[in-house]
């Protein structure tokens, strides 16, 4: 490795055990591990010989080590050092504690080796913006039904319309989407309405498992398959069995486990690496892109997922759901331990509206959680949200300013008036053509998918709602 890429984990901890398993887990994705049993030594490693190495701190023993004064003093010393806190399963109040003193990022005790590596890549990619939480809040967020889910945007209720019947069916589903527009979402809510809600959901994000060891992580892997291979390993299509198997960023699989997926799905027999014999399964696939299949994606694997799709609209082209989407997330953070209710006022949802939100829903949801842990008055203000508007002047990236919002569309939004669109941005009237769509679409998400009701409400028969579609190219299919 050369001098340039050494980096450094500096781990608080006092359980040997855990360091090691923490240390053997690092490795993996090139990480040096320091290790200390508290923090009275922490400056001592900053200070030494490999100190300006270290790139991430994880803190373990939380009440042992001080808590907040650690987190404080750590970020004093290197404010910009990511510190991710380990945290006991349910212990929201402390991930809220050690957010408020400063931390980047918690995991939950017993800590996964892809969550870890996720939180390390995450928060030390000098390349993320600024003054952003990493997810936090997604962990603590719990899960909504599909007519759970906010927004009034016509594309947005088509696709949930598509999931609202997919979910009743056993085919495989392939969601579409930007990277935080809420795709794992709804894979959960399509999985809770379905007949297998009692079953399990499995997820894999096929970006988090390097390509050598994929295939033992999806099929399995008995004793001694592959060097290293010292016990039996249950894939995740064994552990689905029965329920729902989410892949995410499924076009990162490899050339062959695309095949070898595709044969599962046909035959319903998985064959564990090494293994001579097979399992039989009966597992649900929902698959997640955030980007087109590429032409080399497996063909047979491709044309299974292409039978039901629902693609998710970026919330910069939805941008009327932004204020009642923002005071629902709000009131979901605001009623987490240790977080104080709060409103957000009508010039804050003005600047939040404005932006035009590379990161979607996800960073839509990390920004407000921010500003709530950080607000000291009664409400959210145009003033809890700085970063938003530095972000949006100077990152040049395509889409992060939605200044072509106007005040009618905006004031109408934020009065929670109707979601369809009526001007272009020029000024001028849409096509009736372009708001027939739109209506169209908006009452098939709003009656679920249930055509009949929604020519009844449209005040025109089937046959004819049904040549609208054609004509208009609206796929409700599931």
């Amino acid at each position: 490795m050369r001098a340039d890429t050494v980096r450094f984990l500096l781990l608080i901890d006092a359980d040997p055990a855990e360091r090691r398993v923490v240390a053997a887990t690092a490795a993996r994705a090139g990480w040096n591990t320091l290790g200390s049993p508290s923090g009275d030594q922490v400056q001592e490693l900053l200070g030494g010989p490999n100190g300006h190495e270290i790139r991430a701190v994880l803190v373990g023993n939380w009440d042992i080590n001080g808590g907040p004064a650690l987190v404080r003093a750590l970020r004093a010393d290197r404010p910009g050092l990511p510190i991710i806190v380990l945290a006991e399963g349910g212990s929201v109040g402390q991930a809220v504690e050690a957010m408020r003193a400063g931390a980047s990022d918690f995991l939950v005790r017993p800590v996964a080796p892809e969550r870890l590596l996720d939180a390390l890549a995450a928060n030390a990619d000098r390349r993320r913006a600024s003054g952003e939480l990493a997810p936090l809040s997604e962990k603590m967020a719990p899960s909504l039904a599909l007519e759970e889910l906010v927004g009034g945007a016509p594309d947005f209720r088509a696709a949930l319309a598509v999931a609202a019947k997919a979910a009743r069916s056993r085919l495989p589903l392939l969601i579409v989407g930007e990277a935080g527009s809420g795709k794992e979402t709804i894979s959960r809510a399509v999985h809770e309405a379905s007949p297998r809600a009692r079953s399990s959901f499995v997820a894999l994000d096929c970006r988090a498992v390097p390509a050598n060891i994929v295939d033992s992580e999806l099929f399995g892997h008995v004793a001694g398959a592959f060097p290293g291979a010292f016990a039996e390993r249950v894939g995740k299509l064994v552990e689905a069995d029965g329920g729902t198997l989410l892949l995410d960023e499924i076009g990162d699989l490899p050339a062959a486990t695309q095949a070898a997926l595709d044969r599962v799905l046909a035959t319903g027999e998985v064959r564990p690496v090494g293994c001579n014999g097979s399992n039989s399964v009966d597992v649900r696939l929902i698959a997640t892109t955030s980007r087109p299949l590429p032409d080399s994606f497996d063909p047979g694997l491709a044309e299974r997922l292409s039978g039901t799709v629902v693609v998710v609209p970026a919330l910069r082209e939805r941008s009327g759901d932004i204020p009642a989407l923002a005071r629902h997330l709000l009131a979901r953070h605001t009623g987490q331990p240790g977080i104080r209710p709060l409103s957000i006022a009508e010039d804050a949802l003005q600047v939040l509206m404005r932006y035009g939100w590379p990161g979607n829903v996800r960073q839509l949801s990390n920004v407000l959680f921010r500003a709530a842990l950080q607000c000291e008055g009664s409400a959210l203000t145009s003033d809890d949200f700085p970063h938003i508007a530095l972000q949006s002047r100077f990152t040049n990236r395509v889409g992060d300013n939605a200044g072509e919002i106007g005040t009618v569309a905006t004031s109408a939004a934020l009065a929670g008036g109707q979601s369809i669109t009526l001007w272009q941005a020029d000024g001028h009237l849409r096509s009736l053509e372009e708001i027939e769509g739109d209506l169209i679409r908006l009452a098939i998400g709003h009656y679920r998918g249930k055509m009949t009701e929604v020519a009844r409400r449209l005040g025109i028969g089937r046959s004819t709602l049904y040549r609208k579609l054609a004509e208009l190219g609206i796929d409700t299919g599931a």
